[in-house]
């Protein structure tokens, strides 16, 4: 199972935050720490406060020396700084991670809530194996054409990575609370063979009875907010050290941005609220995704192995809407 704790990524963009706060409230600027500590480069105090670069133990201590702090403040930032240094350690967890899923997996672990949108396709931690496949073998078309050295790396090894992110949802006992809009287009005939999609929706009726999974079915001319259309794929990471700043993934056809920024934040919230809102219901959507299965191609017994098209009697709920957390 990937671990519950967050990965030495987060350790250090969070390591950073709080050696930025403390140099601040010691009334330093950046040159007046090298200067009084005798690194070479301003470049190194930088990294380290915007998390690009591994810590060294010692480094933190001169400069928690510097900064006049506490003994049990020293402790919490001495223990994420060895966390921040154990990408190694991190990444046995892993059958297998490339670096493309990596990024995810990193601000996957350790999430208390996962809220993502996508406009034409499953969630990568929905996905099964032959979606996916199909998913990434299109992209790389793309990639090809377009003369992508990378275009030819091995699809299966991307496969396995991008389901080893999948086992975070089911871990016990600290699985995430997730929560999803998925558009009807990404489940209807444009997105693959019939088989495949049998296996997809199948796989999503399963998931949506999980107490911590919650799904919504977005239908294709349902109205959101004042006629507004979302114009990417989104995630928004919330993390169980609620001093670990949450996160925004606006996920491209083939650049990807991270951000920390409030406002940012707070409208992909808004806007999660207003598909959430106008989306179906769960429990409508287990019975939209039961329907979905039966109509494919010689699949019209499929209904029987889900019995009645009801939703799970015992869900975790919200606490309160996601612009107030």
């Amino acid at each position: 199972m990937p671990p519950a704790s967050p990965s030495p990524i987060l350790r250090r963009r969070r390591l950073g935050t709080e050696l930025r706060r403390l140099r601040e409230a010691s009334g330093l600027t950046g040159d007046q720490v090298i200067e009084r500590i005798g690194w070479a480069s301003a470049s190194k105090l930088s990294r380290l406060e915007n998390g690009r670069s591994r810590p060294d133990p010692d480094d933190v201590r001169v400069l928690l020396d510097l900064y006049g702090a506490g003994q049990a403040l020293r402790d919490e930032l001495l223990g994420i700084t060895r966390e921040a240094g154990d990408m190694r350690g991190w990444l046995k967890n892993y059958p297998v991670m490339t670096q493309q899923q990596r990024s995810f997996a990193e601000l996957e672990a350790g999430c208390a809530e996962i809220s993502e949108y996508n406009p034409v396709l499953v969630p990568g931690l929905l996905q099964t194996p032959g979606y996916a496949s199909v998913r990434i073998a299109s992209a790389r078309q793309v990639g090809e054409e377009a003369g992508d050295p990378e275009a030819g790396e091995d699809i299966d090894t991307e496969v396995r990575a991008r389901l080893a992110r999948q086992s975070l949802l089911t871990r016990t006992p600290d699985a995430p609370r997730y929560t999803a809009v998925l558009e009807e287009a990404a489940l209807g005939g444009r997105a693959g063979p019939p088989e495949v999609l049998h296996e997809q929706l199948t796989q999503l009726c399963e998931l949506a009875m999980l107490p911590n999974i919650t799904l919504h079915v977005l239908p294709r001319d349902t109205q959101i907010g004042g006629w507004y259309l979302p114009p990417t794929a989104f995630s928004v990471y919330r993390f169980a050290d609620p001093l670990d700043p949450e996160t925004l993934a606006i996920e491209g056809g083939f650049t990807d941005v991270m951000s920390t920024e409030a406002n940012a934040l707070n409208r992909y919230k808004v806007v999660f609220e207003w598909l959430c809102t106008a989306a179906l219901s769960a429990s409508d959507t287990l019975s939209w995704l039961i329907e979905a299965t039966g109509r494919l191609p010689g699949t019209a017994a499929s209904t029987v192995a889900y019995g009645s098209a009801t939703a799970p009697t015992q869900r975790r709920r919200h606490s309160g809407r996601l612009t107030e957390r």
